[in-house]
């Protein structure tokens, strides 16, 4: 292919205002859907229908590609015509206190099993003491108790009689029976005891230990007795409660008959209420203990076992659950047990017990930021755990460390039944996938964002949708349809190719925002195409202070750059720096410097350790271009150096390797290049042209660049022709071309750049390896051969003589 001279019209895509059928976006009707992207969407869709294990959804794409606004309302939509998930709730286990019970009700029926439960300790409270305050029951208790005492008094007259039968007389003392022995009816004193004669003492001891074993007999039939008053103290309090309460319990068992799980918890309850009256019945003697507060304090404490922990609760839920953690922390994904100090000691019950996402979301959807994930300590383990056990266990953080050695909590897991969709970008994506063996089981559908795509009428249509839907969302000011133009242009720019759009939804929200401000301090109603471009152009503004610092410094002179004339050995390349939120193009000087020898072409960036490994790469690819054209019957016998002159910070790829080519060709040759020109584009092993990035900033820069140090008409960049569809150049640049200042040439070969910067015939190579006579390839072969001699030469002079 022959060298092309791009026209004006080729260095932009524009959109002609007359296609779009409307005046207004306020015309126009709003889209909320997604727009070009349908792999996404129809991945999407699938991993929202199925609904078996492991199909969780992991969204990958940059940043501003409309990924979470897109789940949100994909989500909302499928969730909102889905059932309902259940109610979960904790209460006290009464057979096993540090293990709380995990009840589910049906959605919205967890608050009333709550207000149920509370009015019926309520009732509770109230009846029982109303019942024990009655005639009947104290006239019971009394029966009882003189039963006691009659029984009690018939066993100590059978104690004394066995006592005065055996001459011994009994003292009750706070340790139980003491025989005192009687003579003649007298009780004997211990200083008569010891002047009794042995006989006698003999046979009153003898007596007292029968009188003893009696007492002991007696002792125990009277505790008998005791325990079974108790019993039967117990026996009538549990009658008057169950008479009082029964019908209370009877009612809510019988309305759980289909929550075996709550009945069973509800008898536990009754089965403690009974055990535990003397909480319930009202004791005034008590308010008057001296530390009547602690034991309130204890009775409080006691009362928790009858309260109830909602931690999720559906009654304004509609449809699935659908949740977006934005700090998924390990506690915020598990939930967690809360602590309180009383009295010096920290405690905890299931009453402390909260949610966290994985409750809230469960039976529906979670949706959760990738990065915010993996940097959370455990959150990445414990969304795995959870999803691979299909339940949710809430433990201590430091209990995966074994930092904790106090005593908890351990509640029962609840089942999880949840659908994660996680964004993140393609990078991260790979690296789970390939170094994170649960990954793949786990996040099976991938939802694939593209950064562009094709710009048809159809897709422009929707485009002025998209900004017609933000308009009424966000109450902007409505878009003629010149500002909407402006805005598809600006949407190709993005896209860097003619024949897309970009999909970089976020950046052009910021347009709308910032345009729709400038329309403001203008005062006008409708935003109009110069609002877009004053958008645009301020953008620029607040970032570009340190492209104007480089600008200076080369209109000044301090970036030694050459605009005209020819030069040897020397060529201007295209670099761009990126500073994120802006990137800009910068002119660099390459020089190359040939000289006779064997160390082959060293690069100066690399020597000195500020290249990266695409540079480098393309730095070989150059090495190998040289032997293949130039090599065949000549050895290359030279040592090159190339050099980014001015250049004290690092470079990284290959879009260089073109011009460091032709400056090691002019070098080599002897023939000057043209300093009015600039080249951008990487060179493979069979010399052709490739493309490269960030082709309209690189343009851009060197324009200003020339335009600084005045332009001269014989300006111009080189770039490959595959790069022609990248073109979205200012109008600055595209009005200097027309007006002749500035050219812009797409080339297919190194051949046809090298023509260009030479302005001679580069050569076609001839059957027998050869170049035609003066042409520039011919000059660099002859030059090589003349390198080869010399150092024939000198080895010829090195080598010893006999």
């Amino acid at each position: 292919m022959a060298v092309h001279k791009l026209s004006p019209e080729e260095l932009k895509c524009r959109c002609d205002p007359r296609r779009l059928n409307f005046k207004t976006t306020a015309d126009v009707m709003p889209l909320e859907g997604m727009i070009g992207q349908d792999r996404a969407v129809k991945a999407m869709e699938f991993g929202l229908q199925i609904k078996h294990a492991g199909y969780n959804i992991f969204m990958t794409g940059f940043t501003g590609t409309g990924r979470l606004s897109y789940a949100l309302s994909a989500v909302k939509k499928v969730a909102g015509g889905e059932p309902l998930p259940e109610d979960w709730l904790y209460v006290y286990n009464f057979d096993s206190p540090g293990e709380p019970l995990a009840l589910s009700l049906p959605a919205g029926k967890g608050s009333a099993f709550c207000r149920l439960l509370e009015g019926l300790i309520e009732d509770l409270k109230e009846a029982i003491p109303k019942a024990f305050d009655t005639e009947d029951y104290e006239r019971q208790k009394a029966a009882y108790m003189k039963e006691f005492q009659d029984q009690r008094h018939a066993y100590l007259d059978e104690l004394n009689k066995t006592a005065s039968e055996h001459s011994f007389a009994l003292k009750r003392t706070s340790s139980g029976f003491v025989t005192v022995p009687l003579v003649d009816g007298e009780q004997v004193s211990e200083k008569d005891y010891a002047s009794l004669e042995q006989p006698v003492k003999d046979d009153l001891e003898k007596k007292s230990t029968a009188v003893q074993l009696k007492a002991m007999e007696i002792t125990r039939r009277i505790q008998s007795a005791e325990r079974g008053l108790k019993e039967k103290f117990t026996e009538l309090d549990q009658k008057i409660a169950i008479s009082a309460t029964g019908h209370l319990f009877n009612e809510i068992i019988e309305k759980y008959s289909d929550f075996p799980k709550v009945q069973r918890y509800l008898e536990a309850l009754r089965e403690d209420v009974l055990s535990n009256l003397g909480e319930f019945r009202d004791d005034k003697e008590e308010q008057s203990f001296p530390l009547f507060w602690l034991r309130q304090q204890s009775k409080e404490q006691a009362d928790l076992r009858y309260e109830v922990n909602l931690i999720v609760d559906h009654r304004e839920t509609e449809g699935a659950p659908l949740v977006y953690e934005t700090n998924p922390s390990y506690y915020n994904l598990l939930g967690r047990l809360e602590y309180e100090n009383r009295l010096g000691a920290v405690v905890t019950d299931f009453t402390m017990l909260k949610a966290g996402a994985f409750h809230r979301a469960n039976g529906g959807y979670l949706i959760l930021q990738a990065n915010d994930t993996l940097a959370g300590i455990q959150s990445w383990e414990v969304l795995k755990r959870a999803l691979k056990n299909k339940e949710i266990r809430i433990e201590a953080l430091g209990e995966q460390y074994a930092l904790t050695t106090f005593s908890t909590l351990r509640p029962e897991p609840i089942p999880l039944q949840l659908k994660v969709i996680m964004i993140g970008n393609p990078l991260l994506y790979q690296m789970l996938y390939y170094y994170d063996e649960d990954f793949r089981k786990l996040f099976k559908v991938k939802v694939d964002f593209d950064v562009e795509m094709e710009k048809h009428d159809h897709n422009m249509d929707k485009m002025a949708g998209f900004i017609a839907y933000h308009c009424e969302q966000e109450k902007l000011r409505h878009f003629d349809r010149a500002a909407v133009a402006k805005t598809i242009e600006y949407s190709v720019r993005l896209a860097e190719n003619q024949e897309k759009l970009s999909t970089r939804f976020n950046d052009i929200v910021e347009l709308l925002y910032e345009a729709d401000t400038w329309a403001g301090i203008e005062g006008k109603k409708i935003v109009q195409a110069a609002h877009v471009e004053k958008a645009l152009s301020e953008k620029v503004y607040r970032s570009n202070r340190y492209e104007q610092k480089i600008q200076e410094a080369v209109e000044k002179g301090q970036i030694l750059l050459d605009f005209e004339d020819t030069r040897v050995g020397q060529v201007n390349a295209l670099t761009v720096i990126d500073q994120g939120d802006y990137q800009f193009g910068r002119p660099a000087k390459v020089t190359a410097s040939v000289h006779p020898g064997r160390r082959g072409i060293v690069d100066i960036e690399r020597e000195s350790k500020l290249s990266g490994k695409i540079h480098d790469k393309g730095m070989l690819i150059l090495g190998g271009y040289l032997g293949r054209r130039y090599s065949r019957k000549v050895p290359l016998s030279l040592s090159a150096s190339l050099c980014f002159e001015q250049s004290y910070s690092g470079v990284e790829g290959d879009s260089a390797s073109a011009a460091e080519l032709f400056a090691l060709l002019s070098s080599i040759s002897g023939i000057p290049l043209k300093q009015g020109f600039a080249v951008t584009g990487s060179i493979n092993q069979n010399g052709e042209m490739q493309p490269i990035g960030g082709v309209n900033s690189k343009i851009e820069g060197f324009f200003y660049a020339c335009r600084k140090r005045g332009l001269t008409g014989e300006q111009g960049v080189i770039i490959p022709e595959t790069n022609r569809d990248n073109l979205m150049l200012c109008d600055e640049v595209i009005g200097a071309v027309d007006a002749g200042e500035f050219h812009i040439y797409a080339v297919t070969t190194a051949d046809e750049a090298l023509s260009l910067l030479t302005g001679r015939e580069a050569g076609t190579e001839l059957a027998d390896g050869s170049f035609p006579s003066g042409t520039v390839n011919a000059a660099v072969v002859e030059q090589l051969q003349q390198f080869g001699k010399v150092l024939r030469h000198q080895k010829e002079q090195e080598e010893p003589r006999e």
